[in-house]
């Protein structure tokens, strides 16, 4: 009924049907209504089961749809298949600024999926892919992504296994990319040796005023390389914010790692119900 009333709705901006149970078959019907609605610029349908499916549908009607702009999926089991739907659509779509895709079960193959259509996407300023397991496969796609792109202001990678080989690529991009201002790899698996690379390049970019480091295992090496890109960045009146302290970690982090625990008690509640 939703759905229906949105094809002729021509008021309506936001929808939040978060935390429902829509799944794919309420996904699709949404999506019908979005390929004629050019009212809705702010959807969220955080957790609510539409997996590949649904991502599918919306995809389809994202590349069509051109009033759209922010879209949060988060904690929708949409896998590697759902992110390469919606890179699809990203490669075609104008209007989507926005995207959430954090705890979907996305792999390195949906991640690279993601980078080919950041490659030509000049319209997405924030990308969020937190607890995914992109790993460094998928950092590498992203950071080749990141030397040509020039819309994405924030990028949220953590929580995704990335190591210091994924480091090492992401600093490599941030040597040439002039249009991220904030990235958090919190988190991840990274030591001295991706600090150290990350550091360098900190040296050379200047947009980058954010960098989250929190919660990897960087040690006196990389804590004294990113004190010193810190420094240096000062003086060239360029302020830069690298946090690198566990004491610090932040409290939105702390809700996403307690979000995917509960959908992971969920799995195993419904894998014990089909026992």
């Amino acid at each position: 009924a939703l759905a229906e009333a949105l094809k002729t709705n021509a008021s309506v901006t936001d929808i939040d049907l978060s935390g429902n149970q829509i799944g794919a078959e309420g996904a699709k019907a949404l999506a019908e209504a979005l390929k004629t609605n050019s009212s809705v610029a702010n959807i969220a349908l955080r957790e609510n089961k539409i997996g590949a499916e649904g991502a599918k549908a919306l995809a389809e009607a994202l590349k069509t749809n051109a009033s759209v702009k922010n879209i949060d999926l988060r904690i929708n089991k949409i896998g590697d298949e759902g992110a390469k739907a919606l890179a699809e659509a990203l490669k075609i779509n104008v209007s989507v600024k926005n995207i959430d895709l954090r705890i979907n079960k996305i792999g390195a193959e949906g991640a690279k999926a993601l980078a080919e259509a950041l490659k030509t996407n000049a319209s997405v300023t924030d990308i969020d892919l937190g607890a995914n397991r992109i790993g460094d496969e998928g950092a590498k796609a992203l950071a080749e992504a990141l030397k040509i792109n020039k819309s994405i202001t924030n990028i949220y990678l953590y929580d995704t296994q990335i190591g210091d080989e994924g480091a090492k690529a992401l600093a490599e991009a941030l040597k040439i990319n002039g249009s991220v201002t904030k990235i958090r790899l919190s988190s991840n698996e990274m030591g001295d040796e991706g600090a150290k690379a990350l550091a360098e390049a900190l040296k050379i970019n200047s947009s980058v005023t954010d960098i989250d480091l929190l919660w990897n295992q960087i040690g006196a090496e990389g804590a004294k390389a990113l004190t010193e890109a810190m420094e240096e960045r000062n003086r060239k009146g360029v302020p830069l914010t690298c946090s690198w302290d566990e004491e610090d970690k932040e409290d939105e982090e702390e809700e996403d790692e307690e979000e995917e625990e509960d959908e992971e008690d969920e799995e195993d509640e419904e894998e014990e119900e089909e026992w």
